[in-house]
């Protein structure tokens, strides 16, 4: 009876993860359709845009060859050091934002801290998007549209507001290690970068990682801000949408998939790399965040 009470017990259970799996199946293979697509296309001998077959009737890789010889539309090596520079620079002014403002509001003890968080939090549930108006007259009152410093600071100066998470990794460290370096005489600068800066790694990386993926995949300010028509001074997101124009898209619609394929690499390293620590520090700062 037993035997019998657990195989028809099993048996449900059985079902129902096999038709999970299979859910989880169809939707992934969904999802990576247009993925396919792009890498296929970017093999193909056509030059534009073919949407009679899914795959190519005639492969070559001679348009990764183009993509990297640059001509009066295709800069692509001038905007990936571009993007590069813009997402190196931002990634570092954002994280050290983040990594402060999660100390000051996880250690320190002052009055109005929670109204601040409150307010930082809300703040922080409107998109960016909002606001890009009136950030591209403030940067052009001070001559900064058109130029790779004024989207590293559009890109870093609200990266503190998304403190949320970081914080919750850093609730979770030990306060009595804090106190006893400050009753040895530790600075709250040498507490930060001598105790916490070490054993916070984790939420580093997943700081990091989304510091750098900002700038490197965003569109809309970049074009609003490089909007002079100067090409050597474009990002990858608004160089290779600029293949996608009707007099030109015939001509370098294969190009643009190149791009697209050669852009998602890096980020893709980057993240197979540091995949362990940027799973520790998401599970690490929803604990208490």
């Amino acid at each position: 009876m037993k035997n019998e009470t657990t195989v028809k017990g099993t048996n449900p259970r059985i079902g129902r993860t096999v038709l999970h799996n299979v859910f989880i199946a169809v939707l992934a293979f969904i999802w990576l359709i247009p993925i396919i697509w792009l890498v296929c296309t970017s093999f193909s001998a056509y030059d534009g845009m073919n949407t009679s077959t899914f795959l190519p009737q005639v492969w070559s890789a001679k348009h990764y060859v183009s993509l990297f010889h640059s001509d009066s539309v295709n800069q692509f090596p001038q905007w990936f050091m571009n993007t590069l520079k813009i997402a190196i620079f931002t990634c570092l002014i954002s994280t050290a934002f983040v990594l402060m403002v999660a100390y000051a509001t996880s250690f320190g003890k002052f009055k109005a801290r929670k109204a601040l968080m409150n307010v930082a939090v809300i703040l922080n549930l409107f998109p960016g998007v909002l606001s890009m108006i009136a950030v591209y007259f403030v940067l052009k009152s001070f001559g900064l549209t058109n130029s790779h410093v004024g989207l590293i600071l559009v890109y870093s100066a609200s990266s503190g507001l998304g403190y949320l998470i970081c914080k919750g990794f850093f609730d979770t460290v030990p306060r009595s290690l804090c106190e006893a370096a400050r009753l040895d005489g530790c600075s709250e600068a040498r507490i930060f970068f001598q105790i916490i800066v070490p054993m916070s790694r984790p939420i580093i990386v997943y700081t990091v990682i989304s510091s750098f993926l900002g700038p490197w995949m965003d569109f809309v300010f970049s074009k609003m801000i490089l909007n002079a028509g100067v090409s050597n001074y474009y990002t990858v997101a608004v160089g290779l949408y600029k293949m996608l124009d009707k007099s030109l898209i015939n001509s370098y619609f294969t190009i643009f998939c190149c791009g697209g394929v050669l852009v998602s690499i890096p980020i893709s390293i980057l993240f197979f790399i540091m995949q362990k620590f940027y799973v520790e520090g998401i599970t690490g700062g929803a604990v208490k965040g």
